[in-house]
C-alpha cells in the first residue's frame, strides 16, 4: 500500500509540473516531449511520469503515438473557437448566479482581487495574466455552484496558451484598459445583485478577450 501512495504521489507531481509548463509555454506546441530526462529532472522514475502522460493526454493536452513517443498537443483556431464558446456560454451564467447569491464574504474576496488588477498587456505579463485570472475565480466562487466552479477552471487552464497569443497582440495598452475597466463595473453590478446587466458585460467582455483575437490569428495562418 505504501508503495502504491508513493507511486501515486509522484505521478501527481509530474502531472502537475508538465501540466503547468504546457500551460505557460515553456514547453512549446507541438514539442517532443523528452520523457527519460524529465522523468530524471523530477527525481522520479519512468512510471509515474508515464502514468502523468496518460492523464495529460486524456485531457488533450498531450499526444500519444503507438510508439509511447509524447508530444505537447498543437494549438489549434478550431479548439480555441471551441473553448472561446463554452466560454461565451458558462461565464455569463456564473456571474448572474453571483449576482443573486453572493455573500458579504465573496463581495471582500472580489474587491480584494480588483485591487491586484492590472492592464492585461506586454509591459505587465504573467503578474497581470495571474491577477486576471484570481479575479474571475472570485467572480465564479461566488455563483455557489461547485460543478460550475469546476469546468471554468478547466476551461482557464486550457484557454491560457491561447490567451498568450492574444497577449503581445495589442499595438497599445487602450484595449486592455478597456478590459480593467469591465472588470471593475462587473463586480459592481454583481455586488449591486444586478445579474442581467451583469451576465451581458461579461458576454461582451469575452467577445473582445485576449482568445478572440487569438483566433482571427490563428484562422488567418
Amino acid at each position: 500500500m505504501a508503495s502504491t501512495n508513493v507511486f501515486s504521489s509522484k505521478s501527481e507531481v509530474a502531472y502537475a509540473e508538465i501540466r503547468d509548463r504546457i500551460l505557460s509555454g515553456a514547453l512549446a506546441p507541438g514539442s517532443r516531449l523528452a520523457q527519460y530526462e524529465l522523468a530524471e529532472s523530477l527525481n522520479m522514475s519512468i512510471t509515474p511520469l508515464r502514468e502523468a502522460i496518460r492523464r495529460l493526454s486524456s485531457e488533450g493536452l498531450i499526444d500519444l503515438d503507438t510508439h509511447r513517443d509524447a508530444r505537447v498537443a498543437r494549438m489549434d483556431a478550431a479548439e480555441a473557437r471551441q473553448l472561446f464558446e463554452v466560454r461565451l456560454s458558462l461565464d455569463p451564467s456564473a456571474v448572474e448566479l453571483a449576482a443573486a447569491r453572493r455573500t458579504e464574504a465573496d463581495m471582500d474576496a472580489m474587491r480584494a482581487a480588483a485591487e491586484r488588477l492590472l492592464p492585461v498587456t506586454r509591459q505587465w505579463g504573467e503578474e497581470a495574466l495571474t491577477a486576471h485570472r484570481e479575479f474571475h475565480q472570485a467572480l465564479y466562487r461566488a455563483s455557489r455552484n461547485d460543478v460550475m466552479v469546476r469546468l471554468l477552471d478547466d476551461l482557464w487552464d486550457k484557454s491560457d496558451r491561447y490567451r498568450r497569443i492574444g497577449l503581445v497582440l495589442p499595438p497599445g495598452d487602450e484595449p486592455r484598459t478597456r478590459d480593467l475597466d469591465e472588470h471593475r463595473q462587473m463586480m459592481e453590478l454583481v455586488i449591486r445583485g444586478d445579474g442581467e446587466r451583469a451576465a451581458e458585460l461579461m458576454r461582451n467582455h469575452i467577445r473582445l478577450s485576449l482568445t478572440a483575437s487569438a483566433i482571427e490569428v490563428l484562422e488567418a495562418r
